[in-house]
C-alpha cells in the first residue's frame, strides 16, 4: 500500500514537473512572435496618428522615454518623434487616463511642429461594451474628433464635455470615460507644447521599455 501511495506521488510529480516544462518551452517559443504582433500593432497606430507623408524614420524605433505628472503618472512613457529627410515633424506620446470608469485608460495622441493634434487613439481600456467602449475606434468614431483641435490658453476651457461646459460630445449614460480621455488628450498636449524641442534632443532609449 505504502509503495503504491509512493509510486502514485512520483507520477504526479513527473507530470507536474513535464506540464510546468511545456508551458515554459512554450511561452518561451511564442514571446517573440507575441512581441512582433504587438510592434507591428503599434506601428501601425502610429502610422495611424502621424501620416506616412509626414515621416520617413521608423516610429518605432525612434523612440525616447518621458515621465510628467502631464501623463497621467510617474511611470516613464514612450514618446515616439518623426522626422522627414532629418527634419522634425510630429511627436506621438503616450499617455494615461487615470480617472476612467472601470480603471485606468492608455491614450496615444500625436501632433505636428505647429501644436495641431494630429490624431488620437485609445491603446486599451476597460470601460463598460455598450457605453463607455464609444471611445474605441472599433466601436464609435468619437476619438476621431481630436484631429485638427489644439490645445492654448484660451481655449482651456473648452477643453471638457460639453455637460462640464466643454465642446467635446459625452456618451448618453456615460460621461466619465469621454471625460477622463478629453482631460487626457488635453494635458498629453500641453506637454508636448511645452517640451517638444526638448524631446527631439533627446536619445532613443525605449528598447527595455518595448521589450
Amino acid at each position: 500500500m505504502l509503495n503504491a501511495i509512493k509510486n502514485n506521488a512520483l507520477i504526479l510529480v513527473i507530470f507536474a514537473c513535464a506540464s510546468t516544462g511545456l508551458v515554459a518551452v512554450t511561452n518561451l517559443a511564442t514571446k517573440n512572435t507575441i512581441a512582433e504582433q504587438q510592434q507591428k500593432q503599434l506601428l501601425r497606430v502610429l502610422n495611424q496618428v502621424i501620416p506616412t507623408r509626414m515621416h520617413d524614420n521608423n516610429l518605432y524605433e525612434a523612440c525616447t522615454l518621458v515621465s510628467d505628472p502631464l501623463l497621467g503618472n510617474t511611470e516613464p512613457q514612450p514618446a515616439y518623434l518623426a522626422s522627414l529627410n532629418g527634419n522634425p515633424t510630429a511627436i506621438a506620446i503616450e499617455a494615461i487616463a487615470p480617472d476612467g470608469y472601470n480603471g485606468t485608460i492608455r491614450v496615444l495622441v500625436a501632433s505636428d511642429m505647429n501644436g495641431n493634434i494630429l490624431g488620437t487613439r485609445v491603446l486599451s481600456h476597460q470601460e463598460t461594451p455598450g457605453l463607455g467602449d464609444k471611445i474605441d475606434l472599433r466601436v464609435s468614431d468619437w476619438i476621431l474628433g481630436f484631429a485638427g483641435q489644439t490645445v492654448t490658453d484660451a481655449n482651456l476651457e473648452d477643453w471638457k464635455v460639453r455637460k462640464d461646459g466643454g465642446k467635446f460630445d459625452q456618451f448618453t449614460g456615460a460621461t466619465i470615460t469621454p471625460r477622463a480621455v478629453v482631460s487626457a488628450v488635453k494635458n498629453a498636449t500641453l506637454y508636448l507644447n511645452h517640451n517638444r524641442d526638448k524631446l527631439f534632443a533627446q536619445p532613443a532609449n525605449c528598447g527595455a521599455h518595448n521589450d
